[in-house]
């Protein structure tokens, strides 16, 4: 774990508390919020991967990147330019009033006396930008809500100071990638962090060669035509004798994140069908994926229900290689879910084909019918 995705879909558990509860279990999720969330502290939000956490001394290594957005969006002839009153009054109000959540500036752009009634829309998206530029850093949640503040109001001087050159961030970034996957392509090691300067993440991983960091390997199956994909594998990584890992995992998790490599690992595909209207999805409005030794075997769509208490395993799907003991594992990890969430019944659908052997392990589960029972409104603004 190299970075942490966040995403703001909340049908069982939103994306950024699933990692930590795959590797570790149950565990308090406001010692999580604690951590990321309130006061100063060790990390900071900023598009790593896409809108992620990272730690606070990291700000510096992305300096490339808001540069690059900065270029991208912040052209003459483009929305930024084209909004500097709403861009400036933003600036303003941020510096006068210090942290500010979104509804507190959309109160004061509605109602100051001292301006016009700014467009709210315009209004959020100069925070955006500003936010991806650099300008502005998120200072802290309420509730899944940011509190946006002058980047000097978060970001400690001495970090703000000392931006890292682009080919060393980039340098710096592909050997994290390389750390935290273990043996991965050009590809893997540029989508960890989404840098679409191709020749920039070979030069980096030539360099890193070069140094002893890296080195090149084959993979058997990764590749075409008989021809393997150029690989890598960091000096720390290990291979174990086995692995028998039972894990549900959120679709952001990075053993899944990017689908490329989920193809190659565990021959697994996956769409997300948020955005797929309900009568045309295959497996669910939100599954995840399930590890069942070292494979993905399943995928489960989850759902909890608070007003009854209840966790809804909406739809449970075999992948094609299926342990004898998948059923059971599953079973235990839908129970560890439940009391994660402090949800006191499980309710099982017939919709897939891992419903029946999952009900039947769930002896103390109630059933309820395959018509999907359909999840929050689509409200990513993360992605």
């Amino acid at each position: 774990m190299a970075t942490l995705q966040i995403d703001s879909v909340n049908v069982f558990a939103r994306s950024h508390y699933m990692p930590f509860f795959s590797r570790l279990g149950e565990y308090e999720v406001a010692t999580l919020d604690d951590h990321l969330f309130r006061g100063p502290g060790r990390y900071v939000e900023y598009w790593a991967h896409v809108a992620s956490f990272v730690p606070m001394e990291d700000w510096g290594l992305f300096d490339f990147r808001m540069q690059e957005l900065r270029a991208k969006y912040g052209a003459v002839d483009g929305w930024f330019h084209a909004h500097a009153a709403t861009v400036d009054w933003v600036r303003r109000e941020l510096r006068d009033r210090g942290p500010l959540r979104p509804a507190e500036i959309e109160h004061d752009s509605r109602t100051a006396p001292r301006g016009p009634w700014w467009d709210w829309d315009a209004v959020k998206r100069s925070l955006e930008y500003l936010w991806l530029f650099g300008e502005v850093a998120i200072a802290g949640r309420r509730g899944f809500e940011r509190t946006y503040a002058l980047a000097e109001d978060v970001i400690p001087d001495s970090i703000l100071a000392e931006p890292v050159p682009r080919t060393d961030a980039i340098r710096e970034l592909v050997y994290r990638a390389a750390r935290a996957y273990g043996v991965a392509t050009a590809a893997d090691l540029a989508d960890y962090w989404r840098i679409r300067d191709r020749r920039a993440v070979l030069a980096a991983i030539a360099d890193l060669v070069d140094a002893g960091e890296l080195q090149p390997v084959s993979v058997d199956g990764w590749g075409s035509n008989g021809r393997s994909v150029p690989t890598w594998v960091h000096k720390d990584a290990r291979l174990p004798r086995r692995v028998d890992a039972a894990a549900l995992l959120t679709p952001f998790d990075p053993m899944v994140w990017f689908r490329d490599r989920a193809v190659r690992l565990f021959d697994f595909e996956y769409r997300i069908e948020i955005y797929t209207p309900a009568s045309a999805r295959v497996y669910g409005y939100y599954s995840l994926p399930v590890i069942i030794g070292d494979d993905v075997v399943a995928r489960v769509d989850l759902k909890a229900d608070r007003a009854t208490s209840t966790l809804l395993v909406q739809s449970a799907w075999w992948e094609s290689a299926v342990p004898e003991d998948a059923a059971a594992r599953l079973a235990a990890e839908i129970r560890r879910a439940a009391r994660w969430q402090g949800l006191e019944t499980i309710s099982v659908s017939s919709w897939g084909d891992a419903t029946g052997p999952l009900a039947a392990e769930l002896v103390e589960a109630q059933r309820h019918g395959s018509t999907p029972v359909l999840g929050a409104p689509a409200d990513n603004l993360e992605e």
